[in-house]
């Protein structure tokens, strides 16, 4: 690829398909986790790669001489091991790593088909790649093939039809197995951008008004409670006490470790649990009691088969939409990879063209050098297309094509070869 001295494209990680959720999150990076990971990937001269790290989902994206390369700086700055990853993990390489990013970027890959919360999680794994200087060209054309095909999928196919996410599950999931839903006390702790969307759900479909919202920064909360004045607030000291006082609790904080742990659950009633979080923020401990009911992120996903039975229905619409947008990023890519052995052809027989005129200048009186001129450029201009066909169309490398030009054309082949890198 000209744009980097590593020559394949990957998609190197660990998803919700082979890893549960125990695994997912010890491969999960932190925002810190992610800038230190791009900034030894920087030092050590990768050109284009960028982190992806999500509840269902981390992986490393960009180029490499070798997978492992991605592979160690993930277990490096993760908590997982690279026999871990060896079991449960993924490799996709140049073609199928830009289908991969495709079907992520649709919906088509994610743990509830059609969530299209990754696509916000893209952008921004994307932008902090390009704040650490690790992004190129290559990555940046991708991306916005990938957003193009994905604005479309989203408009003008069904794949997100009807309300699915973890947050819309866990709603759900109380909706169908708790008797009396709306008469019961939930406690939900953690307001990040699962936990307000855990509450949103809550109010649009449930009559629920007994929603307590407890959060580490409490300002979060008094500004959310002003768009939703029907939740209480709860200060995270009295954490213990508002769980003895719930019949359901959401944890949602997004911790790196349990932030529930056996101390603050009472042993004396019934008691429904929904993490949320990836790892997980409750003990898993708790599982064992006999009083609780503990349901996790995998759980959750099962909930929606109605939904998803619909959306499945419009995958081949999607991938219509999708290969439309690979195409185009690929004529983009083709285009970019043949353009140095083409110049070197046009300026071998511009040099050609320039040496027979002067000779025939010479040699013939009033020879007609504008004609000469227009008539050897119209040879010229067929000769670079035919090559470009034979290019786009035969199983041959752009550098075997570039090594026989340079041995007919006489051309510097060490000057291209370095171009087209």
């Amino acid at each position: 690829m000209e744009d980097t001295k590593h020559k394949n494209f990957y998609s190197i990680g660990v998803s919700y398909i082979k890893a549960d959720a125990q695994t997912r999150g010890k491969f999960s990076l932190s925002t810190e986790d992610k800038k230190a990971l791009l900034n030894e990937a920087k030092s050590n001269d990768f050109d284009g790669v960028f982190v992806l790290s999500t509840c269902n989902r981390t992986e490393i994206i960009g180029f490499a001489e070798h997978p492992f390369q991605l592979i160690s700086m993930l277990c490096k700055h993760s908590n997982g091991s690279v026999e871990e990853f060896a079991k449960v993990s993924y490799v996709h390489k140049n073609q199928e790593a830009i289908q991969h990013l495709f079907n992520i970027g649709t919906g088509l890959d994610s743990q509830i088909l059609g969530d299209y919360e990754i696509v916000g999680q893209l952008r921004t794994a994307f932008k902090l790649a390009k704040e650490q200087g690790t992004t190129n060209a290559y990555l940046e054309r991708l991306l916005n093939n990938v957003m193009q095909a994905s604005k479309r999928v989203k408009n003008e196919t069904k794949l997100s039809s009807g309300t699915t996410s973890v947050s819309y599950a866990a709603v759900q999931y109380l909706i169908d197995n708790i008797q009396n839903y709306n008469l019961k006390n939930i406690l939900v702790y953690g307001l990040g951008k699962m936990g307000k969307h855990t509450c949103k759900n809550l109010a649009q479909y449930t009559q629920n008004k007994q929603v307590t919202l407890i959060n580490r920064t409490e300002e979060k909360v008094d500004e959310f409670i002003k768009e939703h004045p029907s939740i209480k607030k709860a200060r995270l000291e009295n954490l213990t006490k508002e769980i003895d006082n719930s019949d359901v609790l959401i944890v949602s904080t997004g911790a790196s470790k349990a932030t529930v742990t056996l101390e603050n659950i009472p042993l004396d009633k019934s008691l429904l649990i929904l993490d949320l979080s990836i790892p997980a923020n409750v003990d898993s401990s708790i599982k064992n009691l006999n009083n609780v009911k503990l349901v996790n992120v995998d759980e959750l996903s099962k909930v929606t088969d109605e939904t998803l039975a619909k959306r499945k229905e419009e995958i081949p619409f999607a991938k219509e939409i999708i290969e439309e947008h690979k195409e185009e990023f690929n004529e983009w890519l083709n285009h970019r990879r043949f353009t140095p052995a083409i110049n070197a052809l046009k300026q071998s027989l511009e040099a050609i063209q320039r040496d027979e005129i002067n000779f025939h200048k010479k040699k013939i009186n009033n020879f007609d050098v504008d004609q000469a001129e227009a008539i050897t450029s119209r040879f010229i201009q067929k000769i670079t297309t035919q090559f470009v066909k034979h290019l786009k169309t035969e199983e041959i490398s752009v550098n075997q094509s570039i090594q026989v030009m340079a041995k007919v054309f006489g051309t510097n082949l060490e000057k291209i070869d370095a171009e087209n890198h």
